[in-house]
């Protein structure tokens, strides 16, 4: 048996899979975020082990862990978890939406360096820029850095002792060489660190470490239980949906919004604001187009209006022609393509007949024309999309579906009911660290149902489309 951890921004989810990659258990952890500051986001790394050891109790209280061979984990990408010599924690964790470092950002990207060697924009919220405003504005704990972990890696040397991070999560922090797969010593000594303040790197796939003895025995695991190196919550969803060979792609309505497609090779374009990192699995790469507010633009919208999100999507009915209404949702800045971290969000167009469903309507339209943005971002590195998934929790709304589909003139396929996400990706990668499989354990799940564009709407869409871009540039002018 495996076990997936998947440490998210709002939760730690863990799932127990079977030989036949079967979910028998899970158990999940709330998390929160703490925002000091306007523009930061943080967490306590104390919170994800107590999470952890939340969903380790569910989990053998649910079923016996005695046959389980392997752990793999997923979680949050770019975050900077800081640790002195003895492993304590310096800080809280400067978490991937946090934007506190645009200008250190700004400044690095500048240099030709950067873009050449990771092949990709820096962005506020990877992992160096952080270091960068570290360095300025609390310079006393930047001393005492020893080792940079990301939040998954941090849970990884809570259960094995060891400091080890794996290539998809460490292509997100602007410090990887992400066509030859390791930290660039150039790059480290850039923001004044090290190969030794880093991780060392393996494949996701491949064995991290061993569990330790004390959490084996506290929970009934034997003492050989392996630690794969897992990946970067978004290459563990590919794993977790089958996402690894080129054509295959899928778009994630989470928290923020992703548009991911496997590559067969390194083909880096930072010029698009795309994302271009290692996949989880040797040898392979992958790009994203992302957005960083998706469901997280609706449920702010939801509580704006004292309304359930949910129930808000429910009551639209069969999809509608975008109105005047438009919305963008760049509530903390956006990635692809805009690359802006003080870009605002904003609603224009609103007039007397606009209600509380085209309001909703426009929410969710506005998203959509934003992973259209990323779509376009991705063809333009030259990467074609043949087959689209759809995940997160906004993939339970047809309206929406169907407006993703018929924008991007695409048809998105959906999962058979399950979990197919970043947990089952991270315990698909335990079986191949344990068992030495390879990709054919991540085979695509069995299709439930598939929504098509809705082709009498798709010119409609795509004026849509072209009013949301005439609005982000007003709106670009104003920040």
């Amino acid at each position: 048996m495996f076990i997936g951890l998947d440490l998210g921004t709002s939760g730690l989810k863990g799932i127990l899979l079977d030989e036949a990659q079967r979910i028998v258990a899970e158990a999940t952890a709330p998390l929160t975020v703490s925002r000091p500051q306007g523009g930061w986001s943080e967490q306590d790394p104390a919170d994800w082990i107590a999470a952890a050891e939340a969903v380790f109790d569910a989990l053998s209280q649910a079923h016996d862990l005695g046959a389980v061979a392997a752990i793999g984990l997923s979680g949050q990408m770019h975050g900077a978890t800081l640790l002195d010599a003895a492993d304590r924690v310096l800080r809280p964790c400067i978490l991937w939406n946090d934007t506190r470092s645009y200008r250190e950002a700004a400044e690095m990207d500048a240099v030709p360096a950067w873009r050449r060697v990771t092949g990709n924009i820096v962005f506020p919220g990877f992992t160096a820029p952080k270091l960068a405003w570290v360095k300025s504005h609390e310079p006393d704990t930047f001393k005492k850095v020893a080792k940079v972990l990301l939040p998954k890696d941090y849970l990884r040397l809570w259960l094995t002792g060891d400091h080890v991070a794996e290539m998809s999560d460490a292509a997100g922090t602007s410090w990887l060489d992400t066509g030859a797969r390791d930290w660039s010593d150039d790059l480290l000594a850039r923001t004044e660190l090290g190969r030794d303040h880093m991780p060392r790197l393996v494949e996701g796939s491949e064995v991290s470490g061993t569990l330790r003895a004390e959490l084996a025995e506290r929970w009934g695991l034997r003492a050989e239980v392996v630690v794969a190196g897992g990946g970067g919550d978004n290459a563990a969803s590919a794993i977790g949906v089958g996402v690894v060979q080129a054509g295959q792609a899928f778009v994630s309505l989470g928290t923020s919004g992703v548009l991911f497609a496997a590559n067969e090779g390194y083909r880096p374009d930072p010029e698009t604001a795309v994302h271009t990192f290692c996949h989880a699995l040797p040898g392979t790469w992958h790009q994203m187009g992302v957005i960083l507010a998706a469901t997280d633009a609706l449920n702010w919208f939801a509580g704006l209006v004292g309304q359930d999100a949910a129930a808000l999507t429910i009551g639209l009915g069969p999809l509608q022609a975008p109105g005047s209404a438009r919305f963008l949702p760049y509530l903390g800045g956006e990635r692809t393509p805009l690359n802006d971290a003080a870009i605002r969000g904003a609603f224009i167009g609103l007039e007397h007949a606009t209600d509380w469903a085209a309001a909703t309507r426009a929410v969710l339209e506005g998203v959509t024309f934003a992973i259209r943005d990323c779509r376009d971002a991705l063809a333009a590195t030259g990467t074609e999309i043949h087959s689209l998934l759809a995940v997160g929790g906004g993939s339970r709304s047809d309206y929406w579906l169907s407006a993703v589909a018929t924008a991007l003139d695409t048809s998105v396929d959906l999962p058979v009911a399950g979990d197919f996400g970043g947990a089952f990706g991270a315990a698909r990668l335990a079986m191949m660290a344990a068992t030495g499989g390879g990709a054919e354990l991540a085979p695509p799940p069995e299709i439930a149902r598939t929504i098509e564009p809705e082709a009498g709407l798709t010119a409609a869409f795509d004026e849509g489309h072209a009013r949301y871009r005439a609005a982000q540039t007003a709106i670009q002018g104003l920040t």
